[in-house]
């Protein structure tokens, strides 16, 4: 069973990432972020790039809001944890993005939230990861 403090981190998370999509999308992260090309590239056949990226902010807060019920049960493994874990850490390329410009980069405001929940989300897992093996 996942332990509490884990789901809390978890749960506490959300609203980090949805206002993290939200600063991305008005601050047009969108339309200069070379991995967004990457994902999205064969779905811009829609009106516009905002499109495809809002589109896809919503179904990862929807993905993320479930996601929090499904922890809940039992029968979920503790491995899913592994998932947002990564996610924390991959976040953190928006800072390295603004060193690289010297400036402000979209997202920049709000990842510097997910380095912090990344060190403690780690430590509870790598805390708990006897649980990891069942």
């Amino acid at each position: 069973m996942i332990p509490q403090r884990l789901k809390n981190i978890f749960f506490l998370s959300i609203p980090v990432f949805v206002a993290h999509g939200l600063e991305e999308y008005f601050t047009g992260f969108y339309s200069i972020d070379p991995y967004t090309d990457l994902v999205f590239g064969n779905l811009n056949v829609m009106p516009t790039p905002q499109a495809v990226f809002l589109i896809f902010q919503m179904m990862l807060w929807l993905l993320l809001i479930v996601s929090a019920f499904l922890i809940t049960s039992e029968k979920w493994q503790m491995r899913l944890m592994l998932i947002p874990g990564l996610v924390y850490i991959f976040e953190i390329h928006h800072i390295w993005k603004a060193i690289e410009a010297g400036g402000y980069y979209p997202g920049l405001v709000t990842s510097l939230a997910f380095p912090i929940i990344a060190v403690v989300f780690w430590k509870e897992l790598l805390k708990n990861r006897s649980h990891l093996s069942r």
